[in-house]
């Protein structure tokens, strides 16, 4: 069973809103019983608190519930637990590669590598943008969810 992990800052905005997604999806097209997903942040700013209401609503108005979530900070034993920890920008997945063994630095990536038509590298953080930020970070991640679960399905043979 392939797990993910989904990595941003705080844990409150762009990683949580990857989790929902992803899990949405993955349920969608029945593999809720062969793949699993988590969240956490890089840094310890909003542990135990759920996701900011700004993604919430932008969620919810997809039929995504971000509210069971609470943000928690990434350990050392989410590099064996998870099979893959995916980065929502190049600042946090440098952080998590410092984190990890060499042998581990083939489990972690950007998410929208697995949205190469995008043209971008990062899912831009909404934290102090305006409201509409939510809405596009809630587009690239449905697309690049789309191509994780791609992957996972060639990789794991799902």
């Amino acid at each position: 069973m392939p797990k993910v992990l989904f990595v941003c800052l705080g844990n409150i905005c762009r990683s949580p809103t990857a989790q929902g997604v992803f899990m949405k999806l993955v349920e969608e097209q029945g593999l809720a019983h062969v793949v699993a997903a988590d969240s956490a942040g890089t840094h310890a700013y909003h542990v135990g608190e759920p996701p900011d209401p700004r993604a919430q609503e932008a969620a919810r108005k997809r039929g995504i519930d971000l509210s069971p979530q609470r943000a928690r900070q990434v350990v050392e034993r989410d590099f064996e637990t998870f099979d893959y920890l995916v980065a929502m920008d190049t600042e946090n997945l440098a952080f998590l590669c410092s984190l990890c063994s060499p042998r581990q630095e083939g489990k972690v990536r950007l998410l929208m590598e697995f949205a190469p038509g995008s043209g971008l590298r990062d899912v831009p953080d909404p934290y102090y943008g305006a409201r509409n930020g939510f809405e596009r970070v809630l587009d690239l991640v449905e697309e690049a969810a789309g191509g994780l679960i791609g992957h996972l399905r060639a990789a794991h043979r799902l």
